[in-house]
């Protein structure tokens, strides 16, 4: 017995670290909606000189901040900041732990202490996620081409009720969905299922593309895969999105990726 236990005790600890390597993360997408273009520059300037360093200092890397790709109609001025936490608790603490930062609080002065009639943004929201078990960790892009020429394509897809909305997120996962965006190079950030947001029930999940031209032949393959053609027309993944929100963006140039 003495020389079986340390072999036993070897395998709790490797399924332990197992565990903690596939243990799916969680993410919150801030989304800041503005009036002017100079609320724009203030929370700009709060993002990069403050917040993402503040960050960095709590160990909480690869944070993406985006805006919308410029369109023919009016672009919307927005900022989507994609913050990635390790747990739960990492990202409850994170507001108290930000406000005991004195550096933090006096680079992003103009911006935390911006009066009432003069505030650095018209509304943000706020939407936590955790990440699909076929893809537990997040993977920052690696495109090195020009910022503003990448597409990051934002995706949420709603479903009617919360049963369709399990259906779909099965299908990304034991359907096999994620495996196919992954074949075909859609150079995926995360996957999600929203915990709480304002469009639930839904899922949430970020592709990246070098260019226009290459974000629309990765969805013609996709859509022209047999794997696709087969999957689409399962019987239990019917009628499992009622709508889909789709948002081109690009990386701003203070954003990690």
């Amino acid at each position: 017995m003495r020389r079986i236990k340390p072999f036993i005790c070897c395998v709790f600890l490797l399924a332990i670290m197992q565990g903690f390597s596939q243990a799916r993360e969680y993410y919150q997408l801030k989304i800041y909606s503005f009036d002017t273009e100079a609320q724009q520059k203030t929370t700009d300037a709060y993002l990069k000189d403050a917040f993402l360093p503040a960050l960095k200092k709590l160990d909480i890397q690869n944070v993406g901040v985006f805006k919308p790709r410029p369109t023919d109609s009016e672009t919307p001025k927005m900022t989507y900041v994609l913050i990635p936490f390790n747990s739960m608790a990492q990202f409850s603490l994170l507001d108290d732990t930000l406000m005991k930062d004195r550096t933090h609080m006096e680079k992003g002065a103009a911006y935390l202490e911006a009066p009432h009639d003069a505030p650095p943004y018209s509304r943000i929201e706020s939407v936590l996620m955790k990440a699909f078990v076929e893809m537990p960790k997040m993977s920052p892009s690696k495109l090195d081409g020009p910022r503003k020429d990448r597409i990051y394509e934002l995706r949420s897809y709603e479903a009617a009720t919360e049963s369709l909305y399990r259906k779909k997120v099965d299908m990304f996962n034991a359907g096999g969905e994620v495996q196919l965006f992954d074949e075909l190079d859609f150079n995926a950030v995360f996957y999600a299922e929203v915990l709480s947001g304002s469009q639930m029930p839904n899922l949430m999940y970020m592709t990246t593309h070098k260019d226009q031209e290459t974000r629309d032949a990765n969805w013609k393959n996709f859509v022209d895969s047999p794997t696709w053609s087969k999957l689409k027309v399962m019987p239990k993944y019917q009628n499992t999105v009622s709508r889909n929100d789709t948002r081109l963006l690009y990386p701003t140039e203070y954003s990690d990726y």
